[in-house]
């Protein structure tokens, strides 16, 4: 087996000399950040959505634009409002007077690349318009169904859900996102620093293309092959199962948890635990590497009640006393 393992490593210390070119690229642009670009390169490589939160003017967009603009893939962002339709993202199908027939006009969504900004600014029947596409990469307009392109991603941004003028966003759509992250503000010094790059009214930096879709192929087929002991396996899966049923892990939760994570959990936390893995060169999964991705896997999918609010408790607060409660291999 340490043979095997060592093989692996060197296929993933092979094939990831792309990763930090994206990085330094990425890192002309965006100052700091390390924990969303890391997370970037996750949903990248393990091919999960992503959905970023945080206030207005964390450079949530700009980060998702300059990663777009450094892969060489088609890329399209949506800008939601209220006054959105589906049809607005998906495409319909149009009459033709002269023949009788209906033509299709793809949406925006055909892309590979696809930043949807601010996507709680619409209601919930445009973000539901997202929900084939994220799950099956396919869209039906009337009675055909069209595949989309591959790679596809969806990289979504939104504000606080308190902030005015925004619809909370259906269960079913946030748990097609692999990741959800929480942006914070910058330091001191990172703030010092964006002032010296961004303070200008000449236009931003220009962005070079350092990798293309080949390059994502090749760390996805890699990733499939790393390591994951049945300790590490199960290690996961009581983790997600700690989430819906706390008193069997000897959680005294008090009923804080009204919905636990879903098996998409299982799965994309296996992926992402891979993906962490592959970013540190590694052809093999340490508990750790569950650990260090597992709150941004798990943070949308635990739903807390009215009591943990009451207690002025967060689904952040009751997945950390998960962790610490699971025993870890």
């Amino acid at each position: 087996m340490n043979t095997s393992i060592q093989a692996i490593n060197e296929s993933v210390q092979r094939s990831s000399t792309w990763v930090p070119l994206l990085q330094q690229e990425i890192g002309r642009v965006i100052v700091g950040q390390k924990y969303l670009v890391d997370r970037l390169l996750v949903g990248l490589i393990a091919n999960g959505h992503l959905l970023l939160e945080g206030v207005p003017g964390l450079a949530k967009t700009l980060s998702l634009k300059t990663l777009a603009a450094a892969i060489q893939t088609k890329f399209q962002r949506i800008q939601f409002t209220p006054d959105m339709l589906p049809a607005d993202i998906v495409g319909t199908l149009i009459y033709n007077p002269v023949d009788g027939a209906f033509r299709t006009k793809h949406g925006p969504i055909f892309s590979n690349l696809v930043l949807a900004d601010e996507i709680n600014r619409a209601p919930a029947k445009v973000q539901s318009a997202l929900l084939e596409a994220m799950q099956e990469r396919q869209v039906t307009l009337g009675e055909e169904t069209y595949a989309l392109p591959d790679p596809f991603l969806v990289l979504a941004t939104q504000n606080p859900i308190e902030q005015e003028g925004t619809y909370p966003l259906p269960e079913a759509q946030v748990d097609r996102f692999m990741l959800k992250l929480q942006i914070g503000y910058p330091n001191r010094t990172e703030e010092r620093a964006i002032l010296d790059l961004m303070a200008t009214t000449s236009p931003g930096l220009r962005v070079n293309p350092v990798v293309d879709a080949a390059h994502i192929f090749e760390a996805r087929g890699v990733l499939n092959t790393i390591y994951m002991d049945d300790k590490v396996k199960d290690y996961i899966v009581d983790l997600v199962l700690a989430t819906r049923d706390p008193k069997a892990y000897k959680l005294d939760l008090n009923g804080y948890v009204q919905y636990g994570a879903s098996p998409r959990a299982t799965i994309y936390l296996t992926l992402a635990a891979k993906a962490w893995a592959y970013l540190q060169g590694r052809g093999y999964v340490t508990p750790q590497d569950v650990k260090s991705i597992g709150m941004d896997v798990l943070r949308h999918r635990v739903t807390i009640s009215y009591e943990a609010e009451a207690e002025n408790l967060r689904s952040e607060d009751i997945i950390r006393k998960i962790f610490d409660a699971v025993p870890v291999p």
